[in-house]
């Protein structure tokens, strides 16, 4: 599962990415620095894994992963092919989410490839794109469709009736995501065609320095304009984040940081926002050797969350010995926790909680 940071050139998203990923991808005052896309797997901030290792102490301990893409910057007419339209359009319809990156600081020594700042209009230039190429999709299919429905088959009546309410969004500005569409339709007509407009979206608006932990007017701007479309906005100021990342110890980071009034980088924030955005959570295991934060879909059940570790794991699935991550910390230790009876043995129909500590019975 990726998420893909998008938005006009110079709005600051490789120097995001380099924050993310500390891969240090390139990153200049101009349009199509970066052409092929940078992939990046970034840890996940979670300080229940902190507190599960000051418990376990165990020899090694490994966080929750997320895979970030930084896409070259979309323009006008990419949908038609310019600028690396095609190319870019392509890289984001292979992600699952979309970190939308819009430029909220005045700075006359970055160009701004419109001329003028205004995250507002921004964010309209790049939905058109992605709203054209939706449109390409939904043409060809309908021509398709179109033709089984006129035989009379009444399951391509029902899909052409659930396309030209896409094509009517699309051609009045409407993005996929915020159509009303049922559940059963988006399942079986929608996310099989992987609508550009239709993966989750985070509003990340780039501020300067001065406005890193209260926003901006621009900030505001971008709320009010994407109120009606059930997206997360948040505010960072990235070229301050990368100012902290380039710091050596976690000392002259902090310090940095309280200076500004945050108690953590904003890109902490962003990182579990796109974790949450790709409908993931974490289950952990527990031991001596290791300390680990597993990453599952929303809903996973306990064997699939077995296999996750290893296939077989899956295959052989017996049952899932199950604390609550809460427990496990009120009563200090596994040992304890099986004392009080807290820990539940669970088969497999179990839904996996967030933060449950696992550990799996199988047979092979």
């Amino acid at each position: 599962m990726k998420a893909g940071i998008v938005g006009l050139p110079n709005v600051g998203k490789s120097t995001l990415f380099n924050c993310l990923s500390n891969a240090k991808a390139q990153s200049a005052n101009f349009p199509f620095c970066t052409i092929e896309p940078n992939i990046g797997v970034v840890n996940v901030p979670d300080t229940r894994l902190q507190k599960l290792e000051e418990l376990v102490n165990p020899e090694r301990v490994l966080p929750a992963t997320v895979e970030i893409v930084d896409i070259a910057g979309l323009v006008k007419g990419a949908s038609k092919g310019e600028g690396l339209g095609n190319q870019f359009l392509g890289n984001i319809r292979e992600t699952d989410a979309i970190l939308h990156v819009l430029r909220c600081f005045d700075n006359e020594n970055i160009v701004h490839v419109d001329g003028s700042v205004n995250p507002v209009r921004d964010k309209e230039t790049i939905d058109i794109e992605l709203q054209l190429k939706d449109l390409e999709t939904v043409d060809k299919k309908l021509e398709k469709v179109k033709r089984a429905a006129k035989t009379g088959n009444k399951e391509a009546q029902k899909e052409e009736a659930v396309l030209l309410k896409i094509k009517q969004g699309l051609e009045t500005g409407t993005s996929v995501r915020a159509l009303d569409i049922n559940k059963e339709d988006r399942a079986e007509f929608v996310r099989p065609l992987q609508f550009i407009t239709d993966k989750p979206v985070m509003y990340v608006c780039n501020v300067d320095e001065d406005a890193a932990t209260t926003g901006n007017a621009y900030v505001e701007q971008v709320k009010a304009a994407v109120a009606n479309e059930n997206a997360e906005v948040i505010f960072l100021a990235v070229g301050t984040e990368a100012d902290i990342t380039e710091l050596e110890s976690y000392e002259e980071r902090q310090m940095f940081l309280e200076d500004l009034g945050l108690t953590e980088p904003g890109s902490a924030k962003l990182i579990r926002g796109a974790y949450k955005l790709l409908d993931l959570e974490t289950y952990f295991t527990a031991g001596v050797k290791e300390v680990r934060a597993w990453t599952i879909p929303v809903g996973a059940t306990a064997p699939q969350a077995a296999g996750v570790i290893h296939t077989d794991f899956e295959k052989g699935f017996i049952r899932a010995e199950v604390i609550a991550y809460n427990d496990f910390v009120s009563y200090g230790s596994e040992a304890k926790v099986k004392e009080a009876g807290k820990m539940r043995v669970e088969g497999k129909e179990y839904i996996v909680k967030d933060g449950d500590v696992m550990h799996f019975r199988f047979n092979v």
